[in-house]
Parts: C-alpha cells; sequence; structure tokens
C-alpha cells in the first residue's frame, strides 16, 4: 500500500515542479520536490496519504 502512495505522491509532485517552474512559483516547487521525497521516509501508507494531502493543499493556502 506504501509503494503505491508513494508512486502517486512522486507522479503528482513531478506536475508540481513542472508547474512550479513553468509559473516561476517557488512554493508550488518545492512542495512538488518534498512531495517526490518524503515517501521514502515513511512506511505506513495512511501517514503518506495524510502527509501528501497536506502537503498538496499547501500551495493553495501559500501565497507569494
Amino acid at each position: 500500500m506504501g509503494m503505491f502512495f508513494g508512486f502517486l505522491f512522486g507522479a503528482i509532485g513531478a506536475g508540481y515542479i513542472v508547474y512550479g517552474r513553468k509559473q516561476r512559483r517557488g512554493i508550488a516547487l518545492l512542495v512538488g520536490v518534498v512531495l517526490c521525497a518524503f515517501p521514502y521516509f515513511f512506511d505506513n501508507g495512511y501517514l503518506i496519504v495524510g502527509i501528501g494531502i497536506v502537503l498538496m493543499a499547501v500551495p493553495f493556502f501559500v501565497r507569494e
């Protein structure tokens, strides 16, 4: 379960990286890098999902 969600959030993170680079939005770029990297540090699938959802929401609430 953790491996699937790690792949899913890694793919979403790659999308955030592309978006952040094209739109010159540093927060989206940073969140994309963190989304790609954080599943390597956690084994629990529920924890990965919780952290991933919170990270995906960060660019909508933090404005540059």
